[in-house]
């Protein structure tokens, strides 16, 4: 028996006794046209209210504009759980921006690590990153993360179509296609310029990043962020060298709903 839409993950988990998806294309299609047009506000709380996707959780690497979203979501419900993957290679200002973020919005933060024997396997050394970036992301992010979102139907994700030229095309709502249940994926700034994100920053008085200062549009783990001179790509900074744009989480490849 196929679920509709807003049946909550519990529920979902008992019916779906054939494994059917969660969701298919057809859904998330169905999504990005009931919430065409929508205010990002609007559609958050509809989708979280009304439980449209079921069980939720956010994807935040609390990076340079992680603050607008997690304001957002948490204005609508502060007790959606927030998911950091702590990789052991985070700048020292991120795990502390992080602190201040969850304290500041009372977020639910749920904090994930890579597993210790993949570690003590494949990356001994920690230096991984250095010959092996996909390697390098493949245990210590997209592992723990495919393991925590097993138990959830939705995440919200950052991403905005301005960042990249991989992400200029992706839609409000989409399948997650590293996931063979139909877990859905929700970028609900993707329309979202960086005029409207500084405008949000200033609006609510939310806090930076302290790397912004520094140069770093786009921060992720240490090892593998760049300072970005203007005019650069926001995400250039990230894999310097490398033909590599995301992490494995997100693959740019993914087609988009219209």
């Amino acid at each position: 028996m196929k679920p509709e839409l807003g049946l909550s993950g519990a529920a979902r988990t008992r019916d779906r006794l054939d494994l059917s998806p969660r969701f298919t294309e057809h859904d998330a299609l169905r999504l990005n046209r009931m919430f065409r047009g929508s205010s990002t506000q609007e559609m958050l709380e509809s989708v979280i209210r009304d439980r449209l996707a079921g069980d939720l959780a956010v994807v935040s690497s609390f990076g340079a504009e992680s603050a607008v979203l997690l304001h957002l979501v948490a204005s609508v419900d502060p007790t959606v759980p927030v998911l950091f993957l702590d990789t052991g290679k985070h700048f020292a200002e991120t795990l502390a921006y992080r602190d201040l973020l969850a304290a500041r919005l009372d977020l639910n933060l749920v904090v994930l690590t890579p597993d210790p024997e993949d570690l003590a396997k494949r990356d001994e050394t920690g230096l991984r990153w250095s010959y092996d970036p996909d390697g390098c992301c493949e245990i210590r992010k997209v592992r723990p993360l495919e393991q925590a979102l097993a138990g959830y139907d939705a995440s919200f994700t950052g991403r905005k179509a301005f960042q990249a030229a991989t992400r200029a095309n992706l839609p409000r709502f989409e399948l997650d296609t590293s996931d063979a249940q139909g877990r859905l994926k929700i970028n609900p700034l993707i329309d979202w310029s960086a005029d409207d994100i500084n405008a949000w920053f200033e609006a609510h008085d939310l806090p930076r990043h302290p790397l912004i200062a520094q140069g770093y549009p786009s921060i992720g783990c240490s090892p593998c962020t760049s300072q970005v001179a203007e005019g650069e790509d926001p995400r250039s900074g990230r894999w310097k060298g490398w033909d590599k744009t995301e992490c494995g989480i997100h693959k740019p490849g993914e087609e988009p709903f219209l």
